[in-house]
């Protein structure tokens, strides 16, 4: 686990007519240890941006991001962190045990045991031999997600992942989420303009709005909401519309 720290970034991009837009304008954030955090807005907030900063495949014009792992404490060592995009974006001229076997260091052994685990576990057994082609999106979504995770990530950064989705398998991918996170712990920072989901998944939701990019409300989900919990549960329904309410007033 660790925890991302970051303390007043702000990002700029260049319009077609060569003007300035502020994407992100001071932005400080602290994702705690093992803390589920969404970042929820409409689009053009910003959120994705300050996903790719603090993921490190952006870089902020001021500001600083800093993660702070617990476990790896030693000299040269370095957290380590995994981003899963909207696109599952494997490599089409890969297996699924290849895609999976790319990001893993071991044994040809140690890696076929891990792979044949990390599929079972997001319901893929038996798809090694698949090629990204062969496969559904909400399947590639599924082996995606498992490429994230089956590294043991100290933070996953996860850029709408199933945003692409019909919403019966966005549901069952969010549920599947949930369980690995219950056993792997790792800090999360998932990015949806969906308050729904953002509601059932996070234990923080930071609502984001535009023209600068800015944090206007946090909603402490886990204060009032324990898990599990259901996407038609009145509770989860009523946190969702509260975030709702704070995006038109931003």
């Amino acid at each position: 686990m660790a925890k991302v720290i970051a303390s007043g970034i702000e990002k700029r991009f260049s319009a077609p007519d060569g003007s300035d837009v502020v994407a992100l304008g001071g932005v400080d954030l602290t994702v705690e240890d093992g803390e589920f955090v969404c970042l929820l807005g409409p689009s053009g907030c910003g959120k994705t941006t300050l996903l790719n900063v603090m993921a490190g495949l952006l870089e902020a014009d001021r500001g600083t991001v800093e993660i702070v792992s617990r476990e790896n404490t030693g000299p040269g060592s370095e957290p380590v962190v995994r981003t899963v995009f909207q696109e599952s974006r494997l490599l089409p001229w890969m297996t699924v045990s290849e895609n999976l076997g790319f990001v893993l260091d071991g044994t040809r052994e140690d890696k076929d045991r891990r792979i044949s685990d990390w599929l079972a576990r997001v319901g893929l057994a038996g798809t090694e031999d698949y090629y990204p082609r062969q496969l559904s999106i909400g399947m590639q979504q599924r082996v995606s997600v498992a490429r994230g995770l089956i590294v043991n990530p100290d933070v996953l950064f996860m850029d709408e992942p199933f945003g692409a989705l019909d919403e019966l398998t966005a549901m069952t991918l969010r549920a599947e989420l949930l369980e690995l996170w219950g056993d792997l712990k790792c800090s999360i920072v998932f990015v949806t303009h969906n308050p729904l989901e953002a509601a059932v998944l996070a234990d923080r939701i930071i609502v984001m709005g535009a023209k600068p990019g800015r944090i206007v409300h946090e909603e402490h989900v886990s204060k009032v909401l324990p898990r599990p919990r259901s996407p038609d549960a009145d509770e989860v329904w009523r946190l969702s519309r509260s975030a709702v309410q704070h995006l038109r007033l931003a």
